[in-house]
């Protein structure tokens, strides 16, 4: 079994809105996948904590902090042709938040959106398996 220190680590943070009935999503601005939705997150840093590393891009792309919501380490995707794991994290805010964006620009989709249309959506339908199986996490 291969190592995860040879594999490039980055994080996805599904963010429910407090009342459950929508998810954030920025519309990416530089490949991979630019101009599709896709969830927000970003690289963990060598030597850097996979938790920390979710509450940080959280931050840096959202302004949502940690006191405004729990994050809960969903899965973990490995990539192995590609070289890199995608740490999934998911979390339900728990106040109503005004969202900071840095780079891409951020929106809430309706949990109803059509996740598996290719040309909307970041990664090969990646989201839509994602937020089926977020939606099943008991996120408190």
């Amino acid at each position: 079994m291969d190592s995860i220190e040879k594999f490039r680590i980055y994080n996805c943070i599904v963010v429910f809105s407090k009342e459950d009935d929508a998810s954030l999503f920025c519309m990416r601005k530089k490949e991979p996948f630019k101009g599709r939705l896709n969830f927000v997150g970003g690289k963990v840093e060598p030597g850097e904590d996979s938790d920390h590393a979710a509450y940080r891009e959280l931050m840096e792309e959202t302004g949502i902090t940690g006191e405004q919501i729990r994050l809960h380490r969903l899965m973990d995707i490995r990539y192995y042709s590609q070289g890199f794991v995608l740490e999934i994290y998911v979390g339900r805010l728990r106040e109503e938040v005004q969202l900071k964006e840095e780079l891409n620009p951020l929106l809430w989709l309706p949990l109803d959106e059509d996740f598996t249309d290719r040309e909307r959506f970041a990664g090969e339908q990646n989201i839509a398996h994602i937020m089926n199986i977020a939606r099943m996490y008991p996120v408190t």
